[in-house]
């Protein structure tokens, strides 16, 4: 069974990032790119999923610009087959447009199941798998915290509110992987000089219009200072009238 798993390039958390001068985009230099870490559950999924089944093919698919390629390799270190890089030189195309290209790329390559990381990390927007799927007309199990696939049919938990939901859909079907479904490996040193020599398909990425317009970024507003009110017993009264009159909390 082939299996495709769509990858997002995304700013390390830890990154402190500036806006462009542009106003509407990140500048990109200082910034340190990883893989999107939701990503990588789906990967180890997948590769977990080929390895049992003792057969298959693992894909990889990322848009995005020249820098892609690193992530790319870095995802093939882990196991994967080959990857295909849809590339584009707009530096953040909206998700329609994201699922636009992978959709394309679903529909010519005919994969028994699509994996993806349950959001990236720098915009959370959770969106890209379901619009996939229903472009695909495909099924669609978002945050999916347990899989077994067997027979054509995967069998799932998602967490929810308070617990979790057990689903069953035929393949094949675009699944998103949420923390805790698996422990993702590390690229040992034999994978990552595998990877140096497994194939990237560089071709255009076929974004089509976007569907939203970026007006403006700007960073949030730097926090007040904070204030002692008073200490021990005797900063009761004054804490309290701050957080009665100032706060308007009580």
């Amino acid at each position: 069974m082939l299996q495709l798993v769509c990858i997002k390039q995304v700013a390390n958390t830890e990154t402190r990032i500036k806006v462009a001068a542009d106003g509407t985009t990140l500048d990109p230099s200082g910034v340190t790119w990883v893989l999107n870490v939701y990503d990588e559950f789906a990967v180890e999924e997948a590769l977990r999923l080929k390895e049992a089944l003792g057969a298959g093919e693992v894909v990889l698919a990322s848009v995005g610009g020249a820098g892609v390629t690193t992530t790319l390799r870095n995802a093939l270190a882990m196991g994967a087959d080959r990857a295909v890089h849809l590339k584009t030189d707009d530096p953040a195309p909206d998700g329609l447009q994201v699922a636009r290209a992978l959709s394309a790329l679903v529909t010519e390559l005919q994969p028994g199941l699509v994996w993806m990381g349950k959001q990236a990390v720098d915009d959370d927007a959770s969106a890209v798998g379901p619009m996939v799927a229903e472009m695909c007309g495909m099924p669609c199990v978002t945050v999916v915290c347990k899989a077994a696939i067997e027979g054509g049919v995967a069998r799932l938990e998602r967490e929810i509110e308070g617990g979790r939901e057990l689903v069953e859909v035929p393949l094949p079907a675009v699944l998103t992987a949420d923390k805790g479904l698996n422990e993702p490996r590390h690229a040992s040193l034999k994978g990552i000089m595998a990877a140096k020599k497994k194939p990237i398909d560089e071709r255009p990425a076929a974004l089509g219009a976007p569907g939203l317009e970026r007006l403006a970024l700007e960073l949030p507003p730097p926090r007040a200072a904070g204030r002692i009110v008073g200490e021990g017993v005797a900063a009761v009264p004054a804490l309290v009238q701050a957080l009665r009159d100032e706060a308007k909390v009580l």
